[in-house]
């Protein structure tokens, strides 16, 4: 007979980037390689070279595509599995910019598997923290076309029409497939997107890496899958209340709803075919389950597995989750 599943945690992977900082070591305490910038750490993933490890109880080593393998259907819900399989949904992610990232757009699933194999990225971003005046760029501020943006690619002139958003803390913003997009300068942030590393990087600002290269460009592939559009309204509205579950995000890719407390929330997934995943972004909480306390702090993820449908949320302070789980049809 197989141990009982339990809220499982897992050790953070952390990626050099050009843009990166050291903000993740002050916020959250993670112990970042010295002297490198350090742009993300991924939580939680099942992508091809960055298999996140189990970190706590009698799973601790095993990889997540490891237990996936032997829990299957309890750990990812029946339907999720079997549409699936060892293969975990979703990434998460914490995101430092210290400087801007380059102007890049995803493929949506039939290019990415098409033309990579893998699935498309339609991704989410929950505002940490931001610099006073700190801007985002989320699609265009005009309705144009690929001529246009061609032509602007090579006279220089592409940020004329990107549409830049000044945001703050708790802000939320869908980034669908397709859609241009970067993150600027001087914000931090939680990332939740499928799970695909498939990009294809616009204009990276003329920079260079340390041996005088530019970043290599993906332009006939980005100018495939634009949307053209001008982007209106990009935000997305929602009102937190204290010791509840607000939805936020609901899309055919994962839903993702907002926990804040101050006093212990039950939450009940009897009627939910899908794992659960907790991002701690404010805080530090214990998830009870079946009277054992899992602790749970600011900056890390932790996984339900389908098989648990009952807990409790006690916040040591006042705490910001964010829930996530996969919608019914997945």
């Amino acid at each position: 007979m197989m141990n009982e599943l339990y809220p499982i945690q897992f050790i953070p992977q952390f990626k050099e980037r050009i843009w990166g900082g050291t903000r993740l070591a002050g916020t959250f305490g993670k112990k970042l390689p010295a002297g490198k910038p350090i742009g993300e750490s991924w939580e939680l993933s099942t992508v091809e070279e960055s298999v996140s490890l189990v970190a706590n109880g009698f799973l601790e080593g095993n990889n997540l595509q490891e237990i996936i393998e032997i829990y299957m259907g309890d750990l990812m819900g029946e339907a999720v599995y079997e549409h699936f399989g060892d293969e975990f949904p979703l990434l998460f992610k914490l995101i430092d910019a210290e400087d801007i990232l380059s102007v890049q757009v995803h493929p949506d699933d039939a290019t990415a598997r098409a033309k990579h194999k893998a699935y498309g990225k339609n991704e989410m971003w929950y505002i940490l923290d931001a610099e006073p005046g700190a801007t985002i760029i989320n699609g265009f501020n005009q309705d144009t076309n690929r001529g246009e943006v061609a032509r602007r690619l090579e006279d220089g002139s592409l940020a004329e029409i990107l549409n830049e958003v000044e945001v703050k803390a708790g802000d939320v913003y869908f980034i669908p497939a397709g859609r241009i997009h970067a993150i600027g300068k001087g914000i931090l942030l939680a990332e939740i997107q499928q799970s695909s590393d498939v990009t294809y990087r616009v204009f990276d600002w003329n920079r260079t890496d340390s041996e005088g290269n530019p970043r290599e460009l993906h332009i006939e592939l980005a100018l495939d899958v634009l949307d053209y559009e001008a982007t209106i309204d990009c935000k997305t509205n929602y009102k937190p209340e204290l010791n509840k579950s607000v939805p936020v995000i609901q899309t055919p890719y994962f839903n993702m709803h907002l926990v804040k407390c101050s006093n212990p929330v039950r939450r009940d997934y009897t009627f939910l075919e899908s794992f659960v995943v907790y991002f701690c972004t404010e805080g530090q909480v214990d998830v009870r389950v079946d009277g054992t306390n899992y602790g749970l702090q600011a900056g890390s993820c932790m996984l339900i597995p389908e098989e648990i449908k009952e807990l409790e949320i006690i916040p040591l302070q006042e705490s910001s989750l964010l829930e996530v789980y996969l919608p019914a049809k997945a």
